[in-house]
């Protein structure tokens, strides 16, 4: 049993099993309808029940689970909810997008340069997990530029769930160089200024995306 020896220890416990449940969920090893109790979590992962709580909420929050009369269930993910969440980003990004380009300075583009760079690091080695986070950082940075404090607070509620998805469409290529470059192509559009072609190569490459999740779904992978 790990030791809680203060609250931000437990928020870290809590933030982990959270991850470890969204893969599970998202991936469909916990199927739909999946009814998860507290205690069984509690002795399944070694760890007090608080830990477990806060997990179950945030997984609550983000729609993965449902609470019932009977406890929390797993919703999981079906064609509608995957058609809803990339819809969703490609609004969100949109947006960020066209505020970061009104207030983005040529250095502000420069800081794109390190995660573009260690997705292609991750695609040399392989390292499909090294590259969804190097991607998701990268996406991240248009929410940071674009100075709406409530748009990057919507992305930070989604940004785990687009985290475990990343992971999922990321193991469906066998090379990830393509994907590395298609960011790059993402960053020259933004750099040049034109508005329109950078968000019609942000378009495409999200619907890329949704796509290699769809694959993943009808492969029994995610």
């Amino acid at each position: 049993m790990y030791e809680i020896t203060s609250l931000r220890q437990s928020a870290t416990l809590g933030e982990e099993v959270a991850r470890r449940l969204r893969y599970m969920v998202i991936t469909g090893k916990l199927a739909p309808g999946t009814h998860l109790v507290e205690d069984k979590l509690a002795r399944d992962f070694d760890i007090s029940r608080g830990p477990i709580r806060d997990a179950l909420r945030r997984l609550e929050g983000e729609g993965l689970l449902e609470s019932r009369r009977r406890g929390l269930f797993v919703v999981g993910l079906d064609e509608s909810d995957v058609e809803e969440l990339y819809t969703l980003r490609e609004s969100l990004e949109s947006l960020a997008l066209r505020h970061s380009m009104q207030r983005a300075t040529p250095q502000d583009w420069e800081s794109l340069l390190r995660p573009l760079e260690a997705m292609r690091d991750a695609a040399d080695r392989g390292a499909a997990e090294d590259f969804a986070a190097a991607d998701l950082e990268f996406h991240s940075r248009f929410y940071e530029l674009s100075g709406h404090r409530r748009l990057v607070s919507v992305w930070e509620h989604y940004r785990p769930t687009f985290s475990v998805l990343l992971s999922v469409t990321n193991h469906q290529d066998s090379d990830l160089h393509p994907s590395a470059e298609a960011h790059l192509a993402l960053l020259d559009a933004v750099r040049s200024g034109d508005v329109e072609v950078s968000l019609q190569e942000l378009s495409q490459h999200l619907l890329g995306a949704k796509n290699r999740m769809r694959d993943a779904r009808s492969k029994g992978t995610g």
